[in-house]
C-alpha cells in the first residue's frame, strides 16, 4: 500500500489523460472525471465508467447529464506498493475507463494492454 496527497493523485490522473492522443481527447466531451475513495458496491475496483459509449449514442442523447469516469484513489493506493507502481496503475486505469467511453469492452482493453 502507498499513500499520496490528494493533489499528487490529481496530478497522476492528469498525467494519465495526457497519454491519450488529442484526436481521442477531442471526442471526450460531456464526460466528467471524478476522483473517489472506493466504489461502495465493489471496493476492489480501481475505476468506473458510467454512461453510454460513443458507439451506442444516438442523436437523442444530446442534452443528457454527462457520462462519468471515477478513479478510486484509495483502491489504487491499496493495490500498489510504490509510487512508481501507482503512477503506472493510475494511467492504466484512466486509459481503461476512457476506452469504455469509446466502446471498448474489457476483453478489447486487455488485448491492447490496458487491462
Amino acid at each position: 500500500m502507498i499513500e499520496v496527497s490528494d493533489e499528487r493523485f490529481e496530478e497522476l490522473v492528469e498525467q494519465g489523460l495526457d497519454r491519450i492522443p488529442d484526436e481521442f481527447l477531442r471526442h471526450l466531451t460531456n464526460v466528467v472525471i471524478l476522483i473517489g475513495e472506493y466504489n461502495e458496491r465493489s471496493p476492489h475496483i480501481l475505476g468506473l465508467y458510467e454512461g453510454v459509449a460513443l458507439t451506442r449514442k444516438t442523436a437523442n442523447h444530446t442534452g443528457h447529464l454527462p457520462d462519468t469516469i471515477t478513479i478510486y484513489k484509495n483502491a489504487l493506493e491499496d493495490h500498489c506498493s510504490s509510487e512508481e507502481e501507482l503512477v503506472h496503475q493510475v494511467a492504466v486505469t484512466v486509459i481503461h475507463e476512457v476506452g469504455h467511453h469509446f466502446g471498448l469492452d474489457d476483453a478489447d482493453l486487455h488485448r491492447l494492454g490496458w487491462g
